[in-house]
Order: C-alpha cells, then sequence, then structure tokens
C-alpha cells in the first residue's frame, strides 16, 4: 500500500518538574532532508535522533523540533546567606535592645534583608535521564507522522488507481478502433496501387518493400502489448508493502514512452483523441507520485 510523505506527529509529557513536547513533520522531498531542533542538553543526541528518523520515515523533508521547558517553581532554588542573615538579626537585636522594642518580628526582617535570599538556577545534571523521557516520545511521534502517511497513503492509492483505470478503459477504446484504421489504411493503399501500378515505372518488388516498411512503421500491436504489461506492473508495485514511489516513477516513464509512441504511429484521429487523454491521466500520475514514500 502506497504511504504519503506527508504527515505529522507530535508527543508530550508532563510532570511536576517539567515539560517535554516533540513535533515532528514531513513533506515531499527527492531524498531524506531533515532538520533537527533540541534543547542544548540534548545537543550530544542529535546523531541518534537522526538515525531514529532516517530509519522510521526513509525520505521527505523532515523537521523534528524538541522543546523542554522547566515548571515555574523547578527553574530557580532560593538559598540563604547564613552568615549575611546572622549579622542583620544581630544588628536588629542590638538596636531592638536600645530601643526597648518587640524582637518578635526580628527573624522574618533579617530573612528579607537585601541579599539574604538568593536564587540559583539549576543545572541539568541529569541529562541522560532526561534523555531517556525524550526517545519514547521521539518514537511515538514517529509512529504518528507514519500512520498519517498511511493514511494519506491510503487516498493516494485510490486516486491514482482510478488513474490508470481510466487509461485502461482508453486502451481498449484504441484497441477496439485499431481495425478500423488498418482497414482504412489498407484502402487508401489499394487505390494507391490502382493509380501507379499502369505506370511503365512501376517496380513490383521495389514497392512491397516500401508497403512492408510502411505497414511495419504503422503497426502499434507491440505497443499495446507492453503498455498492458506496464500497467499491471504498475498495479503490483502500488500494493507492495516497501517504498515504491521512486519505481513508481520509473513505470510511470515507460507508460508515457508506449503512449507517445502509439500516436506518433498510429495516424488515426480517433486514435490520437484516445492518446491526448491517457497522457492527461499520466500527468495526473506523476503529479501524485512526487508525494509518495
Amino acid at each position: 500500500m502506497l504511504h504519503s510523505m506527508t504527515g505529522f506527529g507530535s508527543a508530550r509529557l508532563d510532570t511536576e518538574q517539567y515539560c517535554i513536547s516533540v513535533e515532528i513533520r514531513s513533506l515531499n522531498s527527492k531524498s531524506m532532508d531533515l532538520s533537527v531542533r533540541t534543547p542544548k542538553f540534548l545537543s550530544d543526541k542529535e546523531y541518534e535522533i537522526r538515525n531514529m528518523v532516517q530509519k522510521a520515515l526513509v525520505r521527505g523533508k523532515v523537521s523534528v523540533t524538541v522543546e523542554f521547558t522547566k515548571n515555574r517553581t523547578q527553574k530557580a532554588r532560593n538559598t540563604i546567606n547564613k552568615d549575611l542573615l546572622k549579622a542583620y538579626y544581630t544588628e536588629l537585636s542590638e538596636v531592638a535592645d536600645k530601643l526597648a522594642a518587640d524582637k518578635g518580628e526580628l527573624f522574618r526582617l533579617a530573612l528579607h534583608m537585601p541579599e539574604v535570599l538568593q536564587q540559583e538556577e539549576q543545572e541539568d545534571e541529569n541529562a541522560d535521564e532526561d534523555w531517556s523521557q525524550v526517545q519514547p516520545l521521539i518514537q511515538e511521534a514517529l509512529q504518528g507522522v507514519n500512520s498519517f502517511r498511511a493514511n494519506e497513503g491510503k487516498a493516494l492509492t485510490t486516486e491514482i488507481m482510478s488513474y490508470i483505470d481510466r487509461i485502461r478503459i482508453l486502451l481498449a477504446e484504441v484497441d477496439k478502433h485499431d481495425p478500423v484504421r488498418v482497414e482504412s489504411i489498407r484502402t487508401r493503399i489499394r487505390g494507391h496501387i490502382a493509380e501507379i501500378s499502369s505506370s511503365e515505372h512501376f517496380d513490383q518488388n521495389r514497392f512491397e518493400q516500401e508497403m512492408i516498411y510502411y505497414m511495419e512503421k504503422l503497426d502499434i500491436a507491440e505497443e499495446k502489448v507492453r503498455l498492458v504489461n506496464h500497467l499491471h506492473y504498475f498495479t503490483e508495485t502500488v500494493f507492495l508493502p516497501e517504498p515504491t514511489g521512486k519505481k513508481l516513477g520509473f513505470i510511470s516513464q515507460e507508460i508515457g514512452r508506449e503512449i507517445n509512441t502509439i500516436g506518433s504511429k498510429a495516424n488515426d484521429a480517433t486514435i490520437q483523441h484516445h492518446v491526448v487523454e491517457m497522457k492527461e491521466e499520466l500527468e495526473k500520475i506523476k503529479e501524485q507520485i512526487n508525494n509518495i514514500l
């Protein structure tokens, strides 16, 4: 079954300490075109992330975004400058004694004096532990992308096979009309023979050789057979389990070559009309193949 190269997948983990979110987007591309954006503490994991994406998605223009956000209560921690607190408290206590004031609020006042409470940013000391949380989220997002691609691929399969079926119908019309075309050519040839056979310069052997060449040049039987085979091969390839986008592109080129040859050799207005319609269907197929994995 076909898979689209267009896809989206995401995963998220929320804890009391932090939030991790992963988003992966994919568009069509001739090869793997991958961009990765991660927090600084995961910079040494980029190679591993790239391998995971390459293995899972194979081809496409892919962007991976990993965001790691600590909760506000976890971003910084308060520390107490004990020496400075003690100095403030002693000084405030001495002043209170001199003024005979109540000392009940002195500790609270000292605690909120300048530079007693200091904030220290927490270091990412557990990068390996964080990575163990990020890795399954990336896998989950990749599975989401592939599910998206598979669903898109089902629609593409239905659409492309409708174009292939239309080409088959048109080819059947060509095959149906071909005897009429051949008989028309024979009638014209008989008329020409009647005109030139009376000439004293008429060479029967040369004439027969040229007629054989002429008839072979107009014969489209082989092209019709090859086109049928290409259409059958295309259909078989569509339903293979592995990625087949590039192979289908090559087969569509062969289909186009046979259609063009039928058009150029037929020398018939009705068949030319069917050929034009087949080319239109083939162009629709080629447009969709550009987005097939």
